[in-house]
């Protein structure tokens, strides 16, 4: 039986992107393995599926931590011990280490594929992040035999620079018998089951509570908005390390009334079809997955400019761009759906004729091509 193993800086990357690609594995015949550090504790119910074999590595998203030295040589281990036709490497750690201690098995025949949700190096990244992670991407794209991207302007910068095989995906794909618009009734119907009444204007904000993911950008835009509607709601999915910070913020500026954390979902696709506005304030974004699936619900979207946002929304046309740290113009555009619901159903309808290249059904297709290829 063929094997796979699929790597990961931390288990929920996989379990939150991949796991269709898993169960495509399995059911093709392969024996599928997965290697990352456990972090599931942290998610509120996310499982992993599809896997025949978990193996524990102490990856760190830090590149200064020591405790890599040991994910490296556990992996080194592991790929002595096993042999595996496929290894599929994911996040920048977790694909580093992984094409480190794959370079005997590559000899074996082993084919190693990296992909990249995301360089750390763009148009408009600082002098730094290009000094820094821009020659280890480039070094590290040697060591595979094919590096996988997910927008345009990082398929475009990869072919030109990396001296090895690069290929486009549109995303990870998002599954459209899950996220998918529902009638004006059903809808008001699960708001009032979820306890939001009828007149609220619910936003949704989704992703982890980290400082790239910017979600002080939308709580202060908020701020704005209540002056002229105070109906307005805003949800924030999501946990992490500035989740305290951002409650403080809240309670300090009395918006508690307004702004709902929700921790953790597993149910995002419930709130996604209840909510009236998808909103993303990213400073960095490789593309943007919660944008997608905003969209195949029904909904209108803001989202701050960068390669990953403009290569999902034309501004004007199918949604709006507004710039990184921008609360007031965030803060207009919101008020202007609020009073212009003839324009947001114009965006929404304009968002729902070019979202289907995105769906799991075409990046399963991609995939499978390339892996097909090796």
């Amino acid at each position: 039986m063929k094997k796979v193993l699929y790597v990961a800086t931390v288990l929920s990357h996989i379990c939150q992107f991949h796991l269709p690609y898993l169960k495509m594995f399995q059911e093709n015949g392969y024996e599928v393995h997965i290697a990352a550090r456990n972090n599931l504790a942290e998610k509120n119910g996310l499982q992993l599926k599809y896997a025949d074999n978990f193996i524990e590595v102490p990856f760190q998203r830090s590149p200064a931590s020591l405790r890599n030295i040991k994910a490296y040589k556990q992996l080194k281990k592991l790929l002595n011990q096993e042999y595996y036709d496929l290894i599929v490497c994911n996040t920048p750690m977790g694909g580093i280490l992984t094409r480190l201690a794959a370079k005997k098995t590559r000899k074996k025949g082993t084919k190693v594929v990296y992909i990249a949700h995301g360089f750390h190096f763009y148009k408009g990244a600082s002098k730094k992040n290009w000094l820094f992670y821009y020659p280890i991407e480039k070094h590290f794209a040697k060591k595979c035999d094919v590096v996988v991207t997910i927008n345009n302007e990082d398929y475009s910068i990869a072919k030109q620079k990396f001296k090895t095989r690069v290929e486009r995906i549109h995303g990870v794909g998002v599954d459209c018998e899950r996220y998918y618009s529902i009638s004006s009734i059903a809808k008001e119907k699960k708001r009032a089951d979820f306890g939001y009444g009828e007149k609220e204007f619910i936003a949704l904000v989704v992703g982890e509570l980290l400082p790239n993911k910017n979600q002080i950008q939308a709580i202060k835009a908020i701020k704005e908005v209540i002056k002229k509607h105070s109906n307005i709601r805003l949800l924030i999915a999501g946990n992490g390390k500035e989740r305290a910070k951002l409650e403080k913020y809240v309670f300090e500026n009395n918006l508690t009334n307004n702004v709902q954390f929700l921790g953790y979902c597993t149910n995002l696709e419930e709130y996604q079809c209840i909510v009236d506005l998808g909103i993303s304030c990213s400073i960095r974004e490789g593309l943007g997955i919660n944008v997608i699936e905003s969209m195949m619900s029904g909904n209108t979207f803001i989202a701050t400019k960068n390669r990953g946002h403009n290569e999902l929304i034309q501004d004007g046309e199918n949604g709006f761009l507004v710039d990184v740290g921008d609360e007031r113009t965030l803060a207009n555009r919101i008020i202007k759906l609020i009073e212009n619901p003839e324009l947001k159903k114009r965006l929404e309808e304009a968002a729902k004729k070019r979202i289907h290249i995105y769906t799991l059904s075409e990046t399963i297709k991609e995939i499978e091509s390339i892996f097909a290829s090796l």
